[in-house]
């Protein structure tokens, strides 16, 4: 506790005028959570975790997979939600599940990977039917999910099967979620197989670039988390019975997304656009440097 205290104080230490440390820096070396009352702080994308729970590396029905990046950590309500899929998995013919990175000790910006998952209320799951649930930590490293959309992104592939309908469809019908992200070839397969009467679980789950080999859970802002951002709705939100079936879906895998024409050479140099990783404490919710310099 006490070095990691002393990592703080450096890590806060004044720097020169005009100089900021990235936030990505700060939160990215902090080993442990706040001592603070659990809280997600600001949006999923632009904030921080206080009190923050870790996933135990193995339980009976899941396991936390790249260990090296102390990425197994959220809300005490997020980490529930993932015990309780797990056993549900296992219910549909699975020994359980693979979780991938959740979120820092602390959430905030990260160094590498998502945008997201800042606040303790995203995780990704791994699309791999587990085999093994005593995957040890240098094996966790090395095994790798499947990919379950096609390289052309145009369909699915042979490794998505009904039980992975059937998991999702588990993991968008719990009243936790805000909405569930997966690759478009995904959503319009399951948009093709579910039943006329039975499709307003299937409003969550969203097509969104880059998730072939897992998806992408998002939970709610938890009762009582005051400082907690809510997601704005989505246009299909706001319109009764909207399930994200229409005909919007198909310009995921449309050649005008996929392969959109290059743009023409402009004289005007772009101006950067600021990511997470480009974010200072400045950025951030105020009460975030409270849970960086938390003990």
């Amino acid at each position: 506790m006490i070095r990691n205290l002393f990592l703080i104080m450096a890590l806060l230490a004044p720097l020169p005028a005009g100089a900021e440390q990235l936030a990505n820096k700060l939160f990215g070396a902090m080993k442990v959570p706040s001592d603070q009352a659990s809280m997600p702080v600001g949006s999923y994308a632009k904030g921080c975790a206080a009190g923050a729970v870790a996933l135990p590396e193995t339980g009976p029905t899941w396991q936390a997979m790249r260990l090296s990046r102390n990425r197994n950590y959220g809300q005490p309500v997020l980490v529930q939600y993932l015990e309780d899929l797990s056993v549900k998995a296992t219910r549909l013919g699975w020994k359980g599940l693979y979780i991938g990175d959740m979120g820092q000790p602390r959430g905030g910006p990260m160094t590498s990977g998502h945008a997201s998952h800042q606040i303790g209320l995203d995780a990704d799951i791994w699309m791999l039917k587990p085999a093994n649930l005593k995957l040890s930590r240098q094996q966790r490293e090395k095994i790798s999910s499947v990919p379950v959309r096609s390289a052309d992104q145009r369909s699915v592939t042979k490794y998505y099967s009904p039980q992975h309908a059937a998991l999702l469809k588990a993991a968008a019908s719990d009243p936790r979620v805000e909405r569930i992200f997966v690759a478009a070839a995904v959503k319009i397969e399951m948009c093709k197989t579910a039943t006329a009467a039975d499709t307003g679980w299937l409003q969550k789950i969203r097509p969104i670039a880059g998730h072939d080999t897992h998806f992408h859970v998002r939970l709610k802002c938890p009762p009582g988390a005051t400082m907690c951002q809510t997601q704005k709705p989505s246009v299909s939100e706001l319109s009764k019975g909207g399930n994200g079936c229409d005909e919007t879906l198909s310009w995921w895998v449309s050649d005008a997304y996929l392969h959109p024409p290059k743009p023409k050479p402009s004289a005007k140099p772009r101006p950067k656009v600021r990511g997470a990783r480009d974010y200072t404490m400045a950025d951030l919710p105020a009460q975030c440097a409270a849970v960086l310099s938390s003990r």
